[in-house]
């Protein structure tokens, strides 16, 4: 007698094979069948998915739970969408290790790289670890829905080893590196899955200070990375600056030939050099030819920005009228005084402060804002941005934008791409999502929650790319699902998982596929403090399935706890 039997569902295994008619058999934590439909035996629970997909959980490996990770069990919005297994501790941020004169610096640095409410995880993180292995062990003990795993940051190895040192960015000494090397090399014993550090100066602390790693010598990068090579376990991740990828590839690749463990970079279109991810993808072919381990992570969309009144980025939040009212109003009483014909024009007529040029580019860049109507379009034709309705119309581009946002009562958004959509270019990730050198990711899972809303990625990689693009040509599902299960899962060495067949791990997806959808991103006060965050649900999740527990059921949680910390590669 089997625990579960999933019945007459069309099974998509995530080898990237065709389709085909199974059912699949559930015992304890595994898949123990998967058979001709009719043939698996009985079991004690029958979900008949009939007209519908049945794949595995999706594995995300680029998300920022660190501090969720202790008050949120379902990890949301990723838990919404499929996922089984998240990792994170990218980009060199985390909180581990952690000296206890160094919490608040590490949310700081947190806030400032992420965009997660310093105030949230003030009050939501509860410390009781010092070391990463403590930290591993704290938040293992926390209830979980699925499964989740975590990297060593060098922001805060740097501040733990270095001290103020290593939050300056001062060059690392042998002796630094020597320690720094040892702690990353226990923490790898120990089941962290990687590395990750931080290259772009986007990436700064709240006080504006980039990460510490920004500037770190090759010594100090080879250094820390022989630590896997010498474990012969885990990833090394890094965040580059986007323009400057060729620059530093060399190194990359040299690092990846010398410790033989993969290397991945974030693979992204940026304006300042638009067509540098082709001589990046023909790096990575010449890479591969040598057998060297090195990978470019890629989004699955434009990585966008949305902007309203009641959160980051939008094109008044340097004016200093603006700015008053919102320090001294609540949302609703700010969206009623903006509703004001009198506040609209004082608003209008005045002159922003002076911002950094990254601030600048954002907020004055109408070419690269589209109003949401009806969801949002990821791949909008530039002839609907705000700047070129302003030129057909005459209109003030401010004005626009201004009536954008006041539209729904106050609750209306924009959509700025800021990466992956230069020029309106399509070609682009088509190409990459099916190239062998690169991966999928970049969802950033928990992080800049008052500006970004990607942690949906794996619903939209099923809605967009395999069933509803219009502009360019699609991907086949078979590939699309095999992108965020096996590919994702195997990178980490979590061979267990991803893959639907007997003696792999229970994490699967039940999927309405012909009606799965995104809800519109809403605006929710529901973080620690009452922090805001952007979020955006889907609807098409029949159910979804860890370690052998239905962990949610038609969208909504049934109260399983049956995730856990993984801790380093794991075999079937």
């Amino acid at each position: 007698m089997h625990d579960i039997l999933i019945k007459n569902g069309k099974l998509i295994d995530g080898t990237g094979n065709p389709a085909t008619m199974k059912d699949v058999a559930i015992k304890n934590d595994k898949i123990v069948d998967v058979s001709e439909p009719g043939k698996a035996g009985q079991a004690s629970r029958t979900i008949d998915a009939a007209g519908k997909i049945v794949t595995p959980g999706f594995v995300d490996m680029h998300t920022h739970y660190d501090g969720q990770v202790t008050w949120d069990p379902y990890f949301t919005p990723s838990g919404w969408h499929g996922c089984t297994t998240v990792i994170f501790g990218n980009c060199g941020v985390g909180f581990a290790p952690a000296k206890p004169d160094k919490h608040d610096w590490l949310i700081g640095l947190m806030e400032g790289v992420e965009d997660i409410p310093g105030a949230a995880l003030a009050e939501g993180i509860k410390w009781n670890w010092e070391t990463f292995p403590e930290y591993m062990s704290a938040i293992e003990k926390y209830p979980h829905a699925i499964d989740f795993a975590t990297q060593v940051p060098h922001g805060a190895l740097r501040a733990y080893v270095m001290g103020e040192r290593g939050a300056a960015n001062e060059e690392a000494t042998p002796a630094d590196i020597g320690r720094m090397y040892e702690i990353v090399k226990d923490a790898l014993n120990q089941g962290a899955l990687g590395f990750s550090t931080s290259r772009t100066e986007l990436h700064r602390s709240i006080e504006g200070v980039p990460v510490p790693g920004t500037y770190a010598v090759k010594d100090e990068l080879f250094g820390i990375g022989r630590a896997l090579k010498d474990t012969g376990k885990g990833v090394f991740q890094l965040a580059c600056e986007h323009y400057k990828v060729g620059e530093e590839f060399l190194w990359m690749k040299e690092l990846a030939a010398e410790i033989k463990r993969p290397v991945v970079f974030n693979m992204t279109q940026s304006d300042q050099a638009p067509e540098l991810w082709r001589e990046l993808k023909s790096m990575l072919e010449d890479a591969a030819k040598q057998n060297i381990p090195i990978y470019g992570q890629v989004a699955g969309r434009s990585i966008g920005i949305l902007m309203n009144w009641k959160i980051t980025a939008h094109p008044f939040a340097a004016f200093p009228s603006f700015v008053k009212l919102k320090k001294t109003l609540s949302a609703d009483k700010l969206v009623e005084e903006l509703q004001k014909p009198e506040v609209k024009a004082m608003i209008l007529q005045d002159t922003p402060v002076e911002l950094g040029d990254f601030e600048r580019f954002v907020t004055t860049s109408f070419q690269k804002m589209f109003p949401l109507v009806d969801g949002i379009n990821y791949e909008p034709s530039p002839d609907e941005s705000i700047a070129d309705v302003s030129g057909k119309t005459g209109k003030n581009p401010l004005e626009i934008a201004y009536d954008a946002m006041m539209q729904n009562n106050g609750n209306g958004m924009i959509y700025f791409p800021l990466f992956n959509y230069s020029n309106g270019d399509l070609e682009l990730l088509h190409e990459l999502h099916s190239h062998p050198q690169t991966r999928m990711g970049l969802s950033d899972g928990g992080a800049h929650v008052a500006a970004v809303c990607d942690g949906g990625m794996p619903t939209f990689m099923l809605t967009h790319w395999t069933r509803d693009r219009t502009r360019g040509g699609r991907l086949p599902l078979e590939h699309i699902i095999h992108r965020q299960t096996k590919a994702t899962a195997s990178f980490y060495g979590l061979l267990d998982r991803g893959v639907v067949a007997p003696g792999y791990k229970a994490d699967l997806n039940i999927i309405d596929y012909e009606n799965l959808s995104f809800l519109q991103p809403s605006i929710v006060n529901d973080l620690p403090a009452g922090s805001v965050r952007l979020v955006q649900k889907a609807r098409g999740y029949e159910a979804t399935i860890c370690s052998g527990k239905v962990i949610f059921e038609k969208g909504e949680a049934t109260g399983e706890m049956a995730g856990k910390l993984v801790r380093g590669s794991q075999k079937i």
